[in-house]
């Protein structure tokens, strides 16, 4: 068994994460729901932080698990928009984040 949350895995016969409270699940069905990046597909690159978070509630609003990748180097910091900011979704919502991105951008 394994916490979703903490990932601490425990021998059986226990059912709650003695760190946060969380039902215990089986190790197969928490390694089912794994983040892989081969799921995810990259629906906008932005320059502003601002920009990505809107993308990102509005999408989830929708119910589109979405993420955000910052590639922003606070270092250098440079006139004009040389940020790259990702937004993520999985493949498989990608058409009505498409529609949802084209009613933004209209």
């Amino acid at each position: 068994m394994i916490c979703p949350k903490c990932e601490y895995e425990y021998i059986d016969g226990h059912t709650i994460c003695a760190d946060c409270g969380e039902n215990l699940i089986p190790v197969d069905d928490f390694k089912g729901n794994l983040v892989h990046h081969g799921d995810w597909f990259i629906i906008k690159t932005v320059s502003e932080m601002y920009e990505a978070e809107m993308l990102k509630a509005n999408l989830s609003g929708a119910d589109i698990e979405t993420l955000i990748l910052g590639q922003k180097d606070s270092s250098y910091p440079a006139v004009g928009g040389l940020a790259v900011i990702k937004v993520l979704i999985k493949k498989k919502d990608a058409e009505a984040a498409k529609e949802i991105l084209n009613d933004i951008y209209k």
